[in-house]
């Protein structure tokens, strides 16, 4: 890592705080900081998405575009009130975490082998109703495993248990699939490009398949795990015997376990699996930004030994040591591996807490908090900066 003996051009690249703050909210916060410390800093504000919440809101502002309102149905299968983005050339964004979240299965309600992806489905079919020439299909964020089945039903296909009688909605039923007949897919999907913009750390099945990785996080038991793990795989097998033509390995292609399988889902349907961040950081300029800026602060509500298989702040700091930036991620909490991130080219981090607090102050404070917690590291930054440039004065 290369520090200037100056500090005066900072790019803030942050993620958003799950239900606390958005990524710009996150950008500000630490903006604030930067310049309590440098009143005459100039600061670079890169709020960054990664398909999961508020993708479409940062898209449709960062576009010129606009949200339209639906009524879709939720993971529980009851409607509930959500929205898609519409772009000026004629792309909608259809963000998955709006309509079949995590946060939208309340925690006592958590159960994997239940939840559906028919929502996803729905406003697809409304983004195609509205003119889109272009789906853009955000993961993340998801509290369902069902493979996107529950978006293929919505899109108009049947899936049929050995007797011909449909499946019921959930992952849990996917062991029971025979057949899928896609003889009723709404026809606009052959003449839409279709793309789900995903992690490509995540795939369907095998030893590090979705259900295994993220089903717990989702309410699943060890027993669940491995009835999803089956049903995710006898999926696989009949998507590709009877929706032949994807070109990809259903199983194990990068980003196929996208949001429980979604990915595996609409790819059998035609979309492309693209990495996230090609799709979401290369329209910003995000690459020059960062070569252009002193120190690159970036952010996320947790850090962890998952941050590096393609976290925001992994991939920040990726991009950034491209150009020798050094990088500081700020996070509000700490978990268990999060030492690992430097491997992934962060040079230091911290958390924000001034100390144990309840979840809920944690929370609401969280603009607050992580302003202190900026203006805190920043000033140890420049302690070691003015240290350093002593040393080598007297050196000389």
């Amino acid at each position: 890592m290369s520090v200037p003996v100056a500090l005066t051009r900072f790019a803030v690249a942050p993620s958003g705080f799950k239900e606390s703050l958005s990524a710009r909210d996150a950008a500000e916060a630490i903006a604030a900081g930067v310049l309590r410390v440098v009143p005459d800093a100039e600061v670079d504000l890169i709020p960054l998405v990664d398909g999961g919440e508020g993708t479409a809101e940062a898209l449709a502002s960062a576009g010129g575009g606009r949200l339209l309102r639906r009524r879709a149905t939720g993971p529980l299968g009851r409607p509930l009130d959500t929205h898609f983005a519409l772009l000026p050339d004629g792309t909608a964004v259809v963000e998955m975490a709006a309509v079949a979240g995590l946060r939208l299965v309340p925690a006592g309600a958590r159960d994997p082998g239940a939840t559906t992806t028919e929502g996803v489905g729905e406003l697809i079919r409304a983004a195609l109703d509205a003119g889109a020439r272009r789906v853009l299909v955000g993961c993340g964020d998801s509290g369902t495993s069902d493979g996107g089945a529950g978006a293929l039903r919505a899109l108009g296909a049947r899936l049929l248990d050995r007797d011909g009688l449909p499946l019921r909605p959930g992952g849990a039923e996917l062991v029971r699939l025979a057949r899928v007949d896609a003889s009723g897919l709404d026809p606009r999907l052959a003449r839409t490009e279709l793309v789900v913009a995903c992690n490509p750390h995540n795939v369907l099945c095998g030893e590090r398949g979705v259900a295994r990785v993220f089903g717990p996080q989702k309410g699943a038991t060890a027993g669940q795990v491995e009835l999803l793990s089956s049903g995710l795989e006898n999926w696989a097998e009949v998507l590709t015997r009877d929706l032949p033509g994807t070109g990809i390995d259903l199983r194990a292609a990068p980003g196929t376990g996208a949001s429980g399988g979604l990915g595996a889902g609409l790819a059998a349907v035609g979309a492309r699996l693209r990495p996230r961040f090609e799709v979401l950081m290369d329209p910003l300029g995000l690459d020059l930004r960062l070569a252009r800026a002193d120190l690159v602060v970036t952010a996320e509500g947790a850090l962890d030994g998952q941050t590096p298989f393609g976290k925001i702040p992994a991939e920040v700091a990726r991009r950034a040591k491209r150009h020798g930036r050094p990088v500081l991620a700020l996070a509000g909490t700490l978990g268990e591996g999060a030492h690992e991130v430097r491997a992934a080219g962060i040079d230091a981090y911290s958390g924000i807490l001034p100390g144990p607090v309840t979840l809920g102050e944690a929370m609401g404070r969280g603009a607050e908090y992580l302003t202190d917690a900026t203006e805190r590291a920043l000033r140890m930054v420049l302690l070691g900066v003015r240290v350093h440039a002593g040393a080598g004065a007297r050196a000389a």
